[in-house]
């Protein structure tokens, strides 16, 4: 099991500089994690350079971006691509004739969920197809990355995929039963997670969130030599999550988003930087703080865990940065509404008996139960109710803090990573603000 290590101090300035690459493996949608990481990035000078993972023609078949999705997803990063589709996981992948799996759910329903069964071997093959698809992707890449990147430059490859549910139908309204059910509509993770179509989640998260991250590192080993025999460094990052350190009650509590299933393959994510670590690479996976994003909507109540931020930015950075932040945030909320009233109701989940039952750090990831979904989706609405926009949140306005916080300590720290595996907590999102490395951020 990995030792939970919180980044107990601000990392000291990165060795990069001008000249050097950041190179964001996967491919950038919107906002969220990634962006601060290449903020930063540009901020000291680095060059960055985006992937894509590809799109899907109506025949099926996966292609690299035509002109027009180049220049929108160039614009996008701010940046140039390397455009080879470098599309994780094996759903589509039809292998020998055999229908692919997304193929073969087509016709599937929900009520199924017990008794969904695949062509033997199918889903096997299919996992083998796309892993050879990707590694041979990874091998192009690298060829282009040694083409493209001077041999005195230092490299950072950050791994940003996550993810892997299969496309099919069958799945969304599942998920929404047990990410967002209650009563009649609540499912248990538990026996989503014990089913055929469980089962295949696994090997799908394990595929696109962690071992991508194997395959990059094995997949670039060359540009590795290349840079170790001019003198210089590549690098390896990669987005975890693993809980976070909050304040609940006045103290720094490890807490967690329950039901996690993901988790499984972030722990997967995890032993692998640890292997390469072990190998003398320099790899680290971040454990970063829970965010709002366009991705994450549907884990209703992920949110709840930001709101303490607030109090540790006050407590860390204290006054003269706190206020702003303060007074930004109470102005989304309703007339007769206050942040003490908000992070009062957020604690007071946080510090339920019902979370101290289920959320535990040795045996992470548990599984949800319908009285802790009800509790965690009851306080997501009342929270949500008290802001006067449901389009204008406190939670944007933290989530933008922990995404450009986390990408400064992520960059600086992976020049000389203290652990294969660090928390980044609220604690020290508060000790960044603080310090002159965080002007801007706020």
């Amino acid at each position: 099991m990995t030792e939970y290590k919180p980044l107990q101090q601000l990392p000291d300035p990165a060795g990069y500089k001008a000249g050097d690459v950041l190179v964001l493996v996967g491919e950038l949608f919107g906002r969220g994690y990634a962006n601060g990481l290449i903020d930063e990035a540009r901020r000291i000078g680095m060059t960055v350079i985006g992937t894509t993972v590809g799109r899907r023609g109506s025949d099926g078949l996966l292609r690299p971006l035509n002109d027009e999705e180049l220049t929108e997803a160039e614009a996008l990063l701010g940046g140039s691509i390397i455009n080879i589709p470098l599309e994780a996981g094996f759903d589509m992948e039809s292998v020998d004739g055999v229908p692919s799996i997304s193929e073969q759910l087509k016709k599937a329903r929900p009520d199924d969920l017990a008794t969904i069964s695949f062509i033997d071997g199918s889903v096997e093959k299919a996992c083998a197809a796309g892993t050879a698809r990707f590694r041979s992707h990874i091998a192009q890449l690298e060829a282009e990355l040694i083409r493209r990147i001077p041999e005195n430059a230092n490299i950072l490859l950050a791994h940003s995929m996550a993810g892997g549910i299969p496309r099919a139908r069958v799945f969304m309204p599942l998920l929404n039963r047990i990410f967002k059910g209650t009563g009649d509509k609540y499912l248990s993770s538990e026996v989503f997670w014990n089913s055929p179509l469980g089962e295949l989640c696994n090997t799908s998260f394990n595929e696109v969130t962690a071992d991508t991250f194997r395959y990059l590192i094995e997949g670039t080993s060359a540009l590795r030599k290349r840079n170790t025999d001019s003198g210089t460094r590549v690098c390896y990052s990669a987005y975890g999550y693993h809980g976070t350190g909050v304040l609940v009650n006045g103290q720094y509590r490890w807490q967690s988003y329950t039901p996690y299933v993901q988790g499984i393959a972030k722990m997967r994510l995890e032993d692998i930087a640890t292997e390469a670590a072990a190998k003398g690479i320099s790899a680290a996976v971040y454990n970063c703080p829970e965010i709002q994003t366009n991705s994450s909507a549907l884990f209703l109540g992920v949110e709840i865990s930001l709101y303490p931020l607030l109090s540790a930015i006050r407590r860390e950075a204290g006054e003269q940065i706190a206020a702003p932040i303060e007074a930004r945030c109470q102005a989304m909320l309703k007339e007769g509404e206050t942040l003490a009233h908000l992070l009062e109701r957020a604690n007071s989940y946080l510090s339920s008996p019902v979370l101290d039952k289920i959320v535990d750090f040795p045996t992470w990831p548990q599984h949800n139960t319908l009285e802790q979904a009800e509790l965690m989706l009851a306080a997501s609405a009342e929270l949500m109710e008290m802001h006067a926009d449901q389009k204008q949140l406190v939670c944007a306005e933290l989530s933008r803090i922990v995404f450009l916080a986390t990408g400064r300590l992520i960059l600086h720290s992976s020049w000389n990573p203290v652990s294969p595996v660090v928390w980044l907590n609220h604690d020290i999102i508060g000790w960044l603000l603080a310090d002159k490395s965080g002007t801007g951020i706020v």
